[in-house]
């Protein structure tokens, strides 16, 4: 009896070592973690189109070359897209769109007209040029005419002439009066005037006009009075329906 019983003891013991050097390997396998899949692996299991011709389990060959050669031109050609869209995008293209609406009355427009001559030459008195002769850019501060090679000959004999303070007495100055009197006036410019069809002259304009001294340009805005704006018999024929001044 005890021998037999010694012997199933050792059975059990011959059996029970298989089962702990599993354990040990299930365990060495949980510490190791999962291994990392290969590349050729990913590209077969990859849906991108042509990544498993490029890397697969075979040798380097011309068909491989040629699929790599095409993924490569796919993807610089996408990027190459893409930059142009998003630039394209910054730059705000944009489209303008108008519409052109008949209207049954205009309203005159206020007319600028500005000369590059400030003042009219002939306008200028002796007594004008000895007080804004320099203001002029006529004159220097001491009365002589500056840069006399570069005027014309016929003005320069007319200023040289005006310029000449022997013997001279200067009156009162005002600059409101010389604004109004040496500036350029809408009946030596205006040649011909039509609006809505009408015929319109220099009476029916008015100068609106700054305060003088205050470095103001030599400039005339014309507006038409209201008693003109009236709905014309015909449209105007240079236009259809809208203004026309001739200025000389």
């Amino acid at each position: 009896m005890h021998t037999y019983s010694l012997r199933v003891v050792r059975t059990r013991d011959v059996r029970r070592i298989p089962l702990a050097r599993m354990e040990l390997k299930a365990e060495e396998e949980e510490v190791g973690g999962v291994q990392p899949v290969s590349i050729q692996a990913f590209a077969s299991s990859s849906t991108l189109h042509g990544l498993a011709h490029i890397f697969s389990y075979e040798r380097l060959s011309l068909k491989r070359a040629l699929w790599a050669l095409c993924f490569l031109g796919s993807l610089a050609l996408l990027l190459c897209v893409c930059t142009e869209r998003v630039q394209y995008y910054f730059n705000y293209h944009h489209v303008t769109k108008l519409d052109e609406v008949a209207a049954s009355q205009l309203t005159f427009p206020a007319v600028t007209l500005c000369n590059l001559n400030e003042f009219r030459f002939s306008q200028v008195s002796k007594n004008d040029l000895y007080h804004a002769g320099e203001l002029l850019a006529l004159l220097n501060n001491r009365y002589e005419i500056p840069d006399t090679q570069m005027a014309d000959e016929k003005q320069l004999e007319i200023l040289q002439d005006k310029a000449n303070f022997r013997s001279f007495k200067p009156k009162p100055f005002n600059m409101r009066e010389f604004y109004d009197r040496a500036g350029h006036d809408i009946r030596d410019m205006l040649l011909s005037c039509q609006f809505r069809g009408e015929v319109c002259s220099a009476e029916d304009f008015k100068v609106v006009s700054e305060s003088p001294g205050m470095g103001r340009e030599s400039a005339r805005a014309l507006e038409e009075e209201e008693t003109r704006c009236r709905q014309p018999s015909h449209p105007s024929r240079y236009s259809g329906r809208g203004s026309c001044v001739s200025l000389g």
